[in-house]
């Protein structure tokens, strides 16, 4: 392989790079930019809006939360009963 294909094939590695790490930049600038007028918006509310709200959110945690503890407890009966064996 000669300096010139060696180069050639450098310089198209870097501009390929430049391209993907473009579109990651422009979809982390698009989301950010969405991010903070939701917070805007949010920040607007009325009081009872929020609190509305946040109890969804608290309610979306509580519930993400018990599927993590019915994951586990699967595991740990699969555990034991393999450890039984």
């Amino acid at each position: 392989m000669g300096v010139k294909n060696f180069f050639k094939k450098a310089f198209s590695d870097m501009k390929e790079s430049a391209k993907s790490q473009h579109e990651v930049d422009k979809a982390n600038f698009e989301a950010a930019k969405a991010e903070s007028k939701a917070t805007w918006e949010e920040a607007k509310m009325s009081p009872s809006g929020r609190a509305e709200l946040m109890q969804k959110e608290r309610d979306a945690q509580i519930a993400e939360a018990k599927k993590r503890t019915e994951a586990a407890n699967e595991r740990i009966e699969l555990a034991k009963s393999t450890k039984n064996k």
